[in-house]
């Protein structure tokens, strides 16, 4: 028998009645009469060209050919029921998509997740971590935290808050005074985009009115985020973003041992202007704006 000619109908009525052992009750579930039943039944065992099951006065018991028929429909219809139930369950669920950077979703985001989960328990969030631009036009996403100036065209933006950049170093390194910089590696990373308003290390020694150490080594990285960890494990001196380094600095791992600060892009939320947020996508918003208007964006929980 092909796919096609499977009569569903038929076979949802015998699996009603071989599980509950009567026309009757099955017809009571499927909301039929005990007659439609037994006609579904009857077509069934002549296209199988089977007898299914033994018709007796009260009752019926299946054949040896239903009770082979039988728990293969009872474990598919089982299953129907369990996957559809969960992709109900899935829909009813608010989902929100966000892009940020990798940096930003690894040091920043994703150190307040509990503090999400705890307050929005209906709420879904999806992150999307990339470097590269998304375009939310054509992806499913719902907020964008965009790093720069703009202009963002096309798009609903904020300022959610402005960079700060200071050195920072492990503590074992005894790091205490701008003198230390000539005995440690300076990890920088590269910008993708190369800006006079970068803040860089040229840039915080013009700051600090120091000169950098002719010999001081350097170690560079591609990604902050791998200069920050590379700071934590003590390799050597990082400048890097404050917001993002808000846990470590909190828990001690990393120590910000002199100034001056110096002043990075500015972080902002963006989101689709020709579309109406949905009421997840609005408390989200606002969760993100909750926490970037913390003083000195400290980490959750902090």
């Amino acid at each position: 028998m092909q796919r096609r000619s499977l009569p569903l109908s038929a076979l949802r009525a015998f699996e009603a009645a071989a599980r509950l052992g009567s026309f009757k009750a099955a017809a009571e579930e499927l909301a039929v009469t005990p007659t439609a039943v037994s006609h579904q039944i009857r077509a069934l065992e002549a296209q199988t060209g089977l007898m299914l099951f033994e018709r007796q006065v009260r009752k019926v018991a299946l054949t040896e050919a239903g009770a082979q028929l039988y728990p293969v429909l009872r474990d598919g219809f089982d299953a129907f029921e369990a996957t559809l139930s969960r992709l109900s369950q899935q829909r009813t669920r608010a989902q929100v998509g966000i892009s940020a950077t990798n940096a930003f979703t690894v040091k920043w985001l994703v150190p307040r997740m509990a503090d999400f989960r705890l307050r929005h328990p209906d709420i879904d969030l999806q992150l999307q971590a990339s470097d590269d631009v998304v375009d939310l036009r054509s992806t499913a996403i719902d907020i964008a935290i965009r790093y720069g100036r703009g202009p963002y065209t096309g798009l609903s933006v904020e300022p959610l808050f402005t960079d700060q950049f200071a050195p920072v170093a492990n503590p074992r390194l005894g790091v205490l005074s701008p003198e230390d910089l000539a005995r440690v590696p300076l990890i920088r990373f590269d910008w993708r985009r190369a800006q006079p308003e970068n803040p860089t290390w040229e840039r915080w020694f013009a700051a600090a009115g120091r000169r950098r150490p002719p010999q001081a080594a350097q170690l560079r990285f591609s990604d902050e985020g791998h200069a920050i960890q590379a700071a934590v494990a003590g390799h050597g001196i990082a400048l890097v973003s404050l917001p993002l380094v808000a846990e470590e600095l909190a828990a001690g791992h990393l120590v910000q041992p002199f100034g001056p600060m110096i002043e990075g892009h500015t972080y902002h939320l963006a989101m689709h202007a020709d579309r109406s947020p949905s009421a997840a996508v609005v408390a989200v918003a606002a969760w993100l704006r909750a926490h970037a208007a913390r003083p000195g964006n400290e980490a959750a929980g902090k």
